[in-house]
């Protein structure tokens, strides 16, 4: 196994791929298939140590082609090996063919889908679909997805969990939950969208020895997020240094009955390393947020004229953490909208934004689907069924940089092809985790970064953040756990 590529292509230029180590270096198609084959069955492995009685389901293509040479390999290591055909071996063409024959040869066990899947089998080989899946799953291959979905066995999802579209990640009708999946020769979107998000698992690559000659870079449809952002982007600090090196972010939110989402944003900032953070926030707060955190600078303000005086020392605005909808939110939002600093955007601000669509070059925007929604002017399914497309949109209408939030965050950056992290757990998925990710982004802006990279670091950095808050356990995990985690993932 090798480490997960950056680029991520779509699934007919991972068949160019393909085509060109078989046509342009003499790779035989079989041989690849069983390279394919043997990483996942060497990942099975080291993965279920304990597991002896292996089913393995074979569909109708390339990918049952996989599944018989890992039934194979299986089975001459002393494993006990059941195939389940859900399609006629003698049907199957190609590469595929000749590892049934093959398979059969050796004297592999194979079984017909009678209705009900083994009960005893201690791991599950998903070979029935491939990333080229386009059609509704019906008929018997339904029943066995229902039926795995509900098995105590792990399952492992030869190059994409069945069901799944490789390029959108929509589950088309019905689609198996892997455990584990060993994607081969190139990354597919539909691992990092939609369904897939829940249907991968565990993601490993096996690039299988395909020349590197082979990838077109430039054709890559999306990019996932290099995992040294923080060497790269963050110099040293140099010993004499003081804090107005490190910028100033002005905090504009907290509308009465909402102290606590600025206040998260704001500590969020100083432990990403923001000199001075300075929270703007309604005047019944005030005092309360400086008990709290005697390290911010609050200041009550009533108004958009008390905001000027703050925001002319400020180096980056983040504008909307605990913003609504009352006289005195939509007062600051105008307010600070009027200005020319670089910025984040978030919440209340987002909200207030659908009002009123503007553009500038340099805000970042950080929406949920439903912000996005009211954003673009689309329900909140159009935009989780292309995500892709959706963050293309807020770039075209809001400009700047747009982060998606989801399940993997996307950053879209208009002359980019847009990123994806792959990093971050379903407890993030909780009240104040979006000021969080605010204070992160607007005090990376603020130490020099640009919006692009400010976006890509702190959505990283967030969701490192999380995964270390996340040792203990997801369900419980609250905001404010994050903050430790940001020092951490800032500071490798």
């Amino acid at each position: 196994m090798t480490e997960l590529p950056i680029e991520i292509y779509p699934v007919g230029i991972v068949r160019e791929i393909d085509r060109c180590a078989i046509e342009g270096h003499g790779i035989a198609g079989y041989e690849l298939m069983k390279r394919a084959a043997a990483a996942a069955f060497d990942e099975a492995r080291r993965s279920y140590p304990a597991a002896t009685d292996w089913l393995v389901l074979a569909g109708p293509g390339n990918n049952a082609g996989d599944a018989y040479v890992l039934a194979r390999l299986a089975a001459a290591d002393g494993l006990k090996v059941t195939v389940l055909a859900l399609a006629d071996p003698t049907s199957l063409s190609g590469d595929a063919a000749t590892a049934a024959r093959d398979y059969a040869d050796a004297g592999g066990r194979l079984e017909s889908f009678s209705g009900k899947l083994p009960w005893l089998a201690d791991l599950i080989v998903d070979g029935l679909f491939g990333s080229g899946l386009v059609r509704e799953v019906g008929g018997d291959y339904a029943a066995v997805i229902r039926q795995v979905n509900s098995h105590h066995a792990p399952v492992l999802a030869l190059d994409i969990a069945s069901g799944i579209a490789g390029d959108t990640g929509l589950a088309l009708g019905h689609a198996i939950c892997a455990d584990l999946t060993v994607a081969f020769v190139g990354l597919k979107p539909g691992y990092f969208l939609g369904d897939g998000i829940d249907s991968t698992g565990r993601l490993v690559f096996a690039g299988i020895d395909v020349p590197s000659s082979c990838y077109p870079v430039d054709r890559a449809v999306l990019e996932r997020f290099p995992d040294d952002l923080a060497r790269t982007l963050l110099p040293p600090r140099r010993r004499n240094a003081h804090k107005g090196d490190f910028g100033h972010v002005v905090v504009v939110g907290g509308a009465p009955g909402m102290p606590g989402a600025p206040l998260m944003a704001g500590l969020a900032a100083l432990r990403s390393g923001a000199g001075r953070v300075t929270v703007a926030t309604h005047p019944d707060h005030a005092s309360g947020l400086v008990a709290h955190s005697p390290e911010l600078m609050v200041c009550g303000i009533k108004g958009s004229a008390d905001l000027a005086p703050l925001v002319e020392r400020a180096t980056v605005i983040a504008l909307g953490p605990g913003l609504g909808d009352d006289d005195w939110s939509r007062s600051v939002f105008a307010a600070a909208e009027a200005y020319a600093l670089p910025a984040v955007w978030d919440a209340g601000a987002l909200t207030l934004l659908a009002g009123g669509i503007t553009s500038h070059p340099d805000r970042i925007i950080t929406p949920h689907p439903g912000e996005a929604s009211r954003l673009l002017g689309r329900s909140t399914a159009d935009i989780e069924t292309d995500r892709l497309a959706a963050v293309e949109d807020l770039l075209h209408v809001v400009g700047g940089v747009a982060v998606l939030k989801g399940g993997c965050t996307l950053v879209g950056t208009r002359g980019r092809k847009p990123r994806v992290s792959t990093r971050g757990n379903p407890g993030m998925a909780t009240a104040g985790s979006g000021d969080i990710l605010t204070g992160v982004i607007a005090a990376l802006r603020a130490q020099g970064l640009s919006s692009s990279d400010a976006a890509i670091l702190g959505v990283d950095t967030h969701a490192r953040a999380g995964d270390i808050a996340a040792a203990e356990g997801v369900r419980g995990l609250v905001a404010t756990d994050l903050l430790p985690g940001i020092r951490k993932a800032l500071n490798p």
